[in-house]
């Protein structure tokens, strides 16, 4: 299937697209290569590159790489078909990407990931499953923060929207279906977590098995 860039440059503009939300998330990316100390990182899908230039900032080398050339990617090629060696870099990352291609399709970008990777595979992707979130201060303790799923809830049906094919916990895209079928037989999943303060935002981080 030959690809071509989904949305332009314009989608990232700060107004519409960068909430809050999203800046919490970013701090979650950084934080996760700051516990695993990676040498080299590559970043598939940049968009606006907001990861690599705050990384660079705290000493964390980042090359990209994406489809498309207006987003000045470090390198021009397709998700499925990385132009790098096997083991090519510590760790492999994808924010917010892989629900932009077809299912199918975007287990194979995953399987390159995990190709290309030589010990870590991080990955972002939306969590459809509504939860409620509740903050409490206690004096002398601190804040105790919880995430609640919302009780009797159903998954539907996810239609594509122009932008996602699929999001995790959507009708047929259960967590642990999602789960299964990156970890087979090549990598295994050390921890997943929605982000506090934009919980749409669940991260997967996997360790590649030797």
């Amino acid at each position: 299937m030959k690809q071509k860039p989904q949305v332009d440059k314009e989608h990232y503009r700060f107004s519409s697209y960068y909430s809050l939300g999203r800046w919490a998330s970013l701090w979650h990316q950084l934080e996760e290569m700051h516990r695993l100390e990676p040498d080299r990182v590559l970043e598939v899908g940049p968009g606006k590159g907001l990861f690599k230039l705050a990384a660079a900032r705290f000493g964390i080398p980042v090359e990209t790489v994406d489809l498309a050339s207006d987003l000045q990617p470090d390198y021009l090629a397709s998700a499925t078909a990385l132009p790098f060696d096997d083991g090519s870099y510590d760790c492999v990352c994808a924010f917010q990407m892989l629900e932009h291609l077809p299912y199918e399709e975007s287990l194979r970008a995953f399987r390159e990931m995990v190709r290309v990777a030589k010990r870590w595979v991080v990955v972002s992707l939306p969590d459809y499953r509504p939860v409620w979130h509740y903050r409490i201060h206690i004096p002398g303790v601190g804040a105790i923060e919880k995430q609640f799923h919302k009780p009797f809830w159903r998954p539907s049906v996810h239609h594509f929207n122009g932008e996602h094919y699929w999001v995790v916990n959507a009708k047929g895209y259960g967590l642990s279906r999602v789960v299964h079928d990156m970890t087979e037989d090549e990598v295994q999943l050390l921890r997943t977590y929605r982000v506090r303060d934009f919980p749409a935002h669940r991260f997967f981080v996997f360790r590649k098995n030797a």
